[in-house]
Parts: C-alpha cells; structure tokens; sequence
C-alpha cells in the first residue's frame, strides 16, 4: 500500500524529538486515514487480537501497558506485512466493580439503591458509564493503541446480550447448566456471590484454637481458626488408618455448647499429619466439608445470614462473625474445653477484590455451569495443536486447571449485569427463553441473579464479531490469531473462552496462539500493589519520557511466561535511545542520507558499508524469528545494540570519514545511510510508533509507517572478509583509545601518530578510518614517538606509536599518578594484613575471604597499569 515517492518532500527535523508536541496529533491522522479499520471483503490474509476487555471503571495501569504494547507490536508488525488486521476494542461491564462504584455515589448522597428500586438504579449506572467510564479507552490512544474504533464493543451492548441470551439458552437445553445449593465465596458487604478470579488471598493474623469434643475415652481434639462455625458442625472426620482414632469411628461425640451429638467419620480427605489429625465438619460454611458432606450423607447447618451474623438461637444469635468468635472462644473456655491457644497464628485469608471484605464460604442456591465436557474440549483443543500456547511450559498449568475443573457458580446478587434468562411461573413452571422470547402467559417473574461477569467476557472473542448470527466479521476473523494476557488469568478467562468457543463454534478454537507474558515487578523484584505503595502510573512515564520510551522499556523486558521488573531509570534509558535514533537520524539527513538511488553494487561499497548491511540482514532474521516466538526481549535488545552499539557508535563514526571523501565514495554512503534507516525504521515502528513514523516519513516522504511494507533481507551472501576487517578496526580503535585515556589524553586532543604493521593484518584500507576515530594526525618529518602499543589481532600485530611530547603535563601527571598509586598501595596493605592473619581465616566466611582476595587482586592490577603509565612518562 506504501509508495516511496521518486523525490519526496522532505521536511527539517527539529534539533530535538518532542513527543508531547507529535504524539496525539500523529494519532489521530492515523485514525483519520483509517488505518487501523479492518476490511472484512479484503483478500488478505486476516490476522485478529480481541482486545483483553478492561473494567468500564479501569484506568490504565502498568499491566495494562504492557499487555496493550505486545498487542500493538504484533498487529502493527502483520500489518506490515499484508495482513487484514483486526485488533478490537472494548469494555467489560465489570459487575460488581460498578455496582460497587455507583453504590458509593449514592451513599454520598445519602441513599441506597434500594431507595431508588432495581429498574431507576440500572438507568443510573449506565448514566454513570456514559459521564465516568471508559478513561481507559482515551488512555489507549495516548499509548498509541491501533485498535480498530469503529468495531468497538461493550460487554452490555444489545447485540452482546443476545449473544449472552443464545448461548446461556443452549447451555441449559443441552443440560450444562443447572441449579444447585452449594457452597460459594460470599461477600457479606457486597451481598453475593464471587468467583475465585474476584477473591483476593493474603495472610492474616488470627488464632488457632484446639478444643475438646465430647469426654473422657469418648472425646477427640480439633483445631479451627473459626471457631463460630462450629455452632453448625454435624460430624468430626479422621483419616481411615489413623490408628489413634480408629476406636472412635463409628461413635459419637458432642459438640460442645450445643448439646448436639454428631458422627466421626473416616474421611480420606482428612491429612493425619495436620494438627491433631481430626477436623471439625461445617457442610454449610467450608467447600472441603461440604464435599466430606456429600460422601456421608450429614445434614448442612446454616449459622450465620448473607451479612455474617449468627443466627443460631442462644447467646450468640445476632453477634457478628467476628463478634462471635471471641466469644464462643471464652465460653469454651469457661467450660474447660480450650486444649490449647495459638495467638498469632498466621493463615491465608479470602478478601473480595472490590471491597477487601473478608469473604464467607456460605450454602446458597446459585447457577452452575457443568464444565466436564466443556474442560474436556478445552484441553484437546490444546493437546491436538489447534491452540499453541507460549511458553510451551505453561500447558501444563493449563491441563493441570481444566483436567480438574469445578462446575463454575455463574449467578450473582446484583443489579448491574446480564440477567439471568429464567422465568418462574404460577405452577412451579421454570422456563430458559433466548433473545426476543417471553415466557407464555401470564403470573411469570424473572430470576433475580444477574450473570457472572467472566460468563460475558468468555464469549468475547466471538460475540464482538457478531455471534450468534453468520456475520461477514465473523467468517472473515474467527478464529483469532493471538490472545495476549498475563498467565495469572490463564485459569480463570483463558479456560473459559476456550470452553464457550469451542462448543459455539462447532469445535474452532477462539484463537490460534496464547501468549502469556509475566506480571510487573518493581526494581527490587516485588510485586506492584497499592498497600505496598510501590506502583507506577504509566501515564507519568508517558508524560516525562513519551509513549514510545514507554513502551520501549516494558517491551524490552518481556518474555513468555516470565514476571519483568521495571524502574523509572530504565524509562529514562529508554528515552536516551529514542534521543540517540533521533540525533543519528539527523545527522543522515543533514548528510545527504537518501532512498532515492538504491543501494550500489557491493564491489562499490566500502568494508563497512557491506558490514552495516550485512548486521542489518542479520537483524532482520533475527527479529522475526524473535516476533515469532513471542521473545519481545531478545528482539527489543537486538534492535537496541544494533541501534546504538553498531549503527550510532560504529558505522556513524565510519560514514563520516567516507562522506568527507566526497564524490561516488559519499554518494555510496548517503545511499547505505538511507537504507540502513529505512529498514531499521520499520523494524523499530511495532515497538516504537511515534517517533519512528515522524523520521521514517521524513526520511523517505512516503505515506506513513503504519502501512509501509516489513522489511526482508537483501538476499546477498555475508561478505565475511569485510566483517573480519571491520572486527579488526573496531578492535584496533578500542585499543587505542583506552590506550590514549591511559596516558590522560583527553577524547577530543589530537597527537601525532604512526600505524605499523596494518597490511601484514589487512587492514590497509582502514588506516584512514583509525586515525580518523583516534584523533591521530599525519607524524611530521622529525616524529619522535615517545609511547608505543602493541594491538593483537587474529593474522599478526599492529604497533601504534604515538608522539605525547607537549600533548600532555608530566608534571601534573606524574603528581595524580602518585596520588592514585598510594591508594592502591593501600588497599594492597589492607588485604594483605587479612588474608595474613590466621585468626581471621579461621572464622571468617569463605565469601568474604573470596572477596578479600578479590580486592586484593583488583588493588595488584592498578598498582601493576600505575607503573606501568609512569614507566611511559617522560622524565620531568
């Protein structure tokens, strides 16, 4: 689609790149063209990427960045390379989030949502969208997001709520979902129920109480950290082949303040290792005694209501959870029961997500989605290759989860949310009706619950292109190409998208590849969280350094399935490395660089010309091999070193000596110049955008990077006689140079100089060049070197003398090597006097007698180059 104009009007570069000035104008030129809208009638090959849906309440925050940055890189790359890209937006309605959100606007307004009723509340929360959600979309563009805006999708939309309806209807026809009392998260401020996905663990201090059931021969120990629930114990169990317990199985004991008399049971859910090796039984307040329940057939006790107060009739009825457990501790107390008392006692605490209430497994009666054949098909979709997930060493998490997967709890207690499609009637009737049906006549009432909202946001990718009617959308890009997101939601979204997917689309998988990138981590490798305080607003980096450092950074540290650390110094490099691919850029363009002729034949090209381009070649291999493999950091860091290792500190440095030549020789280098540019432009671009398409069009005055063709390589053999050559130089120059700061020349000081010996090592024709990067100039008739070096190269040794006579003050450099020789001399005495004393050797750790030896060592090598330096000086 790209065209580079035979003679393009080029524009100046200011001395400086300012993102702050380019960013949002550039952004919306492109979304003005119509660049990132996808054509469901082209005949190119589709590649699609469903945006991970944020909550409609959601700013952007690192994760965010990151995950929309590897989107942005992949799908900008395709497009480049002829693709019909899809990348699609939206929103999740993100269910008890907003409720939650709207509630507390209410409450400062001194109301409730009951005070408004279910229908004027709904109408408030989609005001409350309208006016305060979706930040995060603005915030996408700031990051340069080419996300397709015309496709944009809302978990909420009609055309997404039939979705919801269809498949929620072909669910319960065909039996996979039903009605159920079991146990569940509870939260008892937000009033419902949650997924795992919503509950958030953390270790909480708490007490471990042991306490004694029954008497005498007949009594048996339990321990409990929530020791109200035992007003609804209904059995104690033991492992089978505890012999300590095996005369009590079968028997009875009473639980203590109740008066009741409850079974021990011999489960092998029950570790004999743990504690006294007897548990208490709770079916109606624990999923594991719950499940021991089931096998025993024991009644369910409810104790406490949806807000955690007991209700049990006696002392305790009306006190709060956390009220009544202090003080059923201090009756059993009283009453001798108490074993024993662990305070503080450290255990893992379910809080909700939203509120950080802490949650409350509670018997309710909610909608189960059956998942085993769903699961099943999830993994074989897998196992049989049609999804690939990166890194390979996470399928195993993957079958770990959906081999062992529990029926899912779909409903929910709120308002906000897709209601639940089941209608109850006068005569006990239950009907499922599906988008645009009623149930027939009249008395009906609609279930309460609203849908979980990972139900929605399961059938995203084939809902947003128009499911379940046959839509062009939905021929032309399901299945999708990639799934990006962070492997901590590999169990709870990933799983159920595969499951949804797989079963309505007649076995297609949602997506070809699942790439699972790491969680974000501050410098000292802990994770962001805000009771730590050490999170990073993206939107600061982007405001100090520009999106495109931004995204540089977090690109720069991602690999498959591998967590990333990130600090604002990096941000602040990265930043230095746009600075320096500006400044390089312009300094070309102010030298004539040039795509306009296209490379000269390689016999016209200089050993340096065909080593840049050669690396380049090399580079291109290398990041697409890396883009193919989700490797974004080995790809970030090849087009970082050649960037400015190779490109900016080398073949700049050599260019410069080539164009000072003038004629066909600087003809040749304007034209590599632009070459080199142009491709490494476009590779840069996925990673890159902003600052990339202002030089790129620049550059060249074609239409925009965005639509330019991916670069390939030449296709010409690697000359390697010239990258020998070029090795041989750079080693030489470094030499050199470390050589002239030895002597306390400065970089910029000229002296005169002789090369011996570069034709015995081939490299002749880099003399000029040397001299050039060295300061060295022509030696005069009466050269008196007075400092020589000796350079090893693979074919022989180059001698470089150089004349310092007046270039340097002896005097003062005699005075700050005297100066430095002391403080090494020191250090020596220092370590010596250590590692001489036997006392020391005899208690102190080997570590720190290796770095003793270490220092000792480091001090010997600056004492040895100090007299050295002074061996070279001239007598004062």
């Amino acid at each position: 689609m790209t065209e580079t104009p035979t003679a393009p009007q080029r524009s100046e570069l200011p001395p400086a790149w300012n993102p702050a000035e380019v960013e949002a104008g550039l952004y919306q030129r492109w979304v003005e063209r119509g660049y990132f809208t996808a054509d469901a009638g082209s005949d190119k090959p589709p590649f699609t990427i469903v945006l991970p849906p944020p909550n409609v309440t959601g700013s952007l925050h690192m994760g965010h960045a990151l995950n929309h940055s590897v989107m942005d890189a992949l799908t900008r790359r395709r497009r480049m390379q002829g693709y019909e890209v899809l990348w699609l937006p939206g929103m999740d309605h993100a269910g008890i989030a907003t409720q939650t959100a709207v509630e507390r606007a209410l409450a400062s307004e001194g109301r409730s949502r009951h005070d408004l009723g279910r229908e004027k509340f709904v109408e408030r929360v989609w005001e409350w969208k309208a006016e305060y959600g979706g930040r995060i979309l603005d915030q996408m563009r700031r990051l340069g997001d080419g996300v397709d805006w015309s496709r944009e999708r809302f978990t909420m939309d009609e055309g997404l709520s039939r979705a919801v309806q269809t498949i929620f209807k072909k669910l319960y026809d065909d039996g996979l979902i039903y009605r159920a009392e079991r146990i569940i998260n509870w939260c008892p401020r937000c009033q419902t129920a949650l997924s795992d996905i919503e509950v958030d663990h953390s270790d909480d201090e708490g007490e471990l109480v042991s306490i004694r059931y029954g008497s005498g021969e007949r009594s048996i120990v339990v321990a409990t950290t929530r020791a109200e629930t035992m007003l609804g114990d209904t059995a104690v169990a033991v492992h089978p082949s505890d012999e300590r317990y095996r005369h009590l199985i079968g028997t009875e004991v009473e639980v203590p303040l109740t008066g009741r008399f409850v079974p021990v049971v011999a489960d092998e859910h029950v570790d004999p290792e743990f504690g006294t090796g007897a548990v208490k039984v709770t079916p109606a307040h624990d999923p594991n005694d719950f499940e021991i329940g089931r096998r025993h057939d024991l009644p369910a006790l409810t104790v406490m209501d949806g807000r955690g107060v007991i209700t049990v009739r006696g002392p305790f009825e009306g006190l709060d959870r956390f009220e009544a457990r202090p003080a059923v501790v201090a009756a059993l107390r009283e009453q001798g029961r108490i074993v024993a008392e662990k305070r503080p006692y450290t255990h893992s605490v379910g809080h909700c997500s939203r509120c950080d209430t802490v949650i409350e497994p509670r018997l309710s009666m909610q909608w189960w989605v059956k998942v085993e054949p769903l699961a099943r098909a999830a993994g074989d979709a897998v196992r049989d290759g049609r999804t690939a997930i990166h890194p390979p060493e996470l399928a195993k998490r993957y079958f770990d989860w959906v081999d062992n997967l529990n029926d899912w709890c779909i409903s929910r207690q709120l308002w906000w949310g897709h209601r639940i499609p089941v209608w109850y009637g006068p005569d006990d009737q239950v009907v499922c009706v599906g988008p645009d049906e009623q149930p027939p006549g009249e008395g009906w009432v609609q279930d309460e619950d609203v849908l979980d909202t990972w139900f929605s946001s399961g059938l995203w990718p084939f809902s947003t292109l128009g499911w379940p009617d046959r839509t062009d959308d939905l021929a032309r890009f399901y299945p999708t190409g990639v799934l990006s997101t962070g492997y901590d939601i590999l169990f709870f979204w990933v799983v159920r998208m595969m499951m949804f997917g797989l079963y309505a689309m007649d076995g297609r998988q949602p997506f070809d590849h699942v790439f699972l990138h790491g969680l974000i981590r501050d410098a000292q490798g802990k994770k962001m969280s805000k009771t730590r305080g050490n999170g990073i607003d993206p939107l600061d980096w982007m405001d100090a350094y520009g999106a495109d450092a931004t995204r540089f950074t977090l690109l720069r540290g991602t690999s498959p399935g591998s967590d990333l650390a990130v600090a604002e110094e990096w941000a602040a490099g990265s930043r230095n490395f746009t600075t320096k691919l500006w400044n390089a850029t312009r300094f070309a363009l102010n030298n004539g660089a040039t795509v306009e002729r296209p490379l000269p034949a390689r016999e016209e090209l200089t050993d340096a010309d065909r080593w840049v381009v050669d690396l380049l070649d090399a580079l291109v291999v290398d990041v697409d091999r890396a883009f193919e493999g989700f490797q974004f950091a080995r790809l970030s860091e090849a087009l970082y070193h050649f960037t400015w290792d190779e490109f900016c500190d080398w073949y700049l440095e050599l260019a410069k000596v080539q164009l000072a030549e003038g004629g066909a020789r600087a003809e040749a280098t304007q034209a590599v110049l632009g070459h080199v540019l142009d491709v490494l432009l476009r590779l840069l671009h996925p990673l890159t955008p902003f600052i990339t398409e202002t030089l790129w069009t620049t550059l060249t005055g074609g239409e925009s990077l965005v639509v330019a063709d991916w670069p390939k390589p030449t296709g010409v053999e690697r000359d390697e006689v010239a990258a020998q050559r070029v090795e041989g130089l750079k080693k030489l120059v470094t030499e050199i140079r470390r050589f002239r700061s030895d002597q306390g020349l400065k970089p910029g000081q000229r002296v005169a100089g002789k090369v011996r010996g570069a034709c015995c090592v081939d490299l002749a024709d880099q003399v000029p060049s040397v001299r050039a990067l060295t300061r060295m100039t022509e030696p005069g008739e009466e050269f008196a070197p007075s400092v020589s070096l000796d350079v090893g190269l693979p074919k022989g040794t180059v001698k470089v003398e150089l004349d310092l006579s007046g270039a340097i003050d002896v005097v003062a450099e005699r005075k700050r090597l005297a100066k430095d020789l002391a403080v090494a001399e020191k250090e020596r005495a220092q370590c010596e006097g250590k590692l001489g004393n036997a006392g020391f050797l005899a208690k102190a750790p080997a570590d720190v007698v290796a770095k003793i030896q270490a220092r000792l060592d480091a001090a010997n090598a600056e004492i040895d180059r100090i007299n050295a330096r002074l061996d070279t000086l001239p007598q004062s």
